[in-house]
């Protein structure tokens, strides 16, 4: 196939459809000039904050959305947590100006498809969503044995929820009350927390936490 030929089936497919996340007005503005330049993609919205990325995905179709990590209501954590398991989801790029090795790790340990610093250039991240939305992942390199080896990546996102309310400081009454659930409830998920954890109390498990930095294996 010549060059020319690749690039006709380029511009016969439909565009990817991409949804923007950014706490910055001026970095999203500049998002969305950089996407609406180029025509493999289409920005169907933006959004300054977790909440509202979540309330685009409840309305809108798109293939890809491209969210901060540190976001105003939800971070990036809590989308993905809230996706990981919710049938035709977004694929999901974290797009981040924290440089923290251990971050690749736990975006894909939460089900992202992709990993891409506000540093690289900008045709890195249009690369990045492009091969993502292809149905691969692109990360940058990530030691699997280490993903495997935190027992904070066995928890659900209900007991991640329950073990973040812990470090709060928060009674098992007011845990109760927060969730929506009984005391009872908040016994049975803090004794299968516990056990995943290998710990014997909220201290300890609060201190797991801590260490982990609250994000990062």
């Amino acid at each position: 196939m010549t060059g020319e030929e690749s690039r006709d089936q380029d511009q016969d497919r439909a565009p990817i459809q991409v949804v923007v996340v950014d706490k910055n007005p001026l970095l999203l503005s500049g998002l969305r000039q950089i996407f609406d330049a180029d025509p493999r993609f289409s920005l169907v919205a933006t959004a300054t904050d977790g909440e509202r990325f979540l309330a685009a995905v409840d309305r809108l179709r798109f293939d890809v959305g491209v969210i901060g990590w540190e976001m105003p209501y939800l971070g990036g954590q809590a989308v993905l947590s809230a996706l990981r398991n919710r049938p035709n989801a977004p694929r999901i790029v974290v797009y981040t100006g924290r440089f923290d090795a251990a971050l690749p790790r736990l975006v894909m340990a939460l089900g992202g498809a992709g990993f891409c610093l506000k540093s690289d250039p900008p045709a890195r991240l249009l690369d990045t969503v492009a091969s993502v939305a292809a149905g691969n992942m692109v990360f940058p390199f990530v030691d699997l044995r280490r993903l495997m080896d935190n027992p904070l990546m066995s928890l659900t996102a209900r007991e991640r929820e329950l073990l973040e309310a812990l470090s709060s400081g928060r009674t098992n009454a007011q845990l109760a009350q927060v969730m929506g659930v009984s005391i009872n409830t908040i016994k049975f998920h803090l004794r299968n927390l516990y056990d995943k954890l290998s710990v014997r109390n909220r201290a300890q498990a609060v201190a797991l936490h801590l260490s982990d930095d609250g994000s990062a294996p």
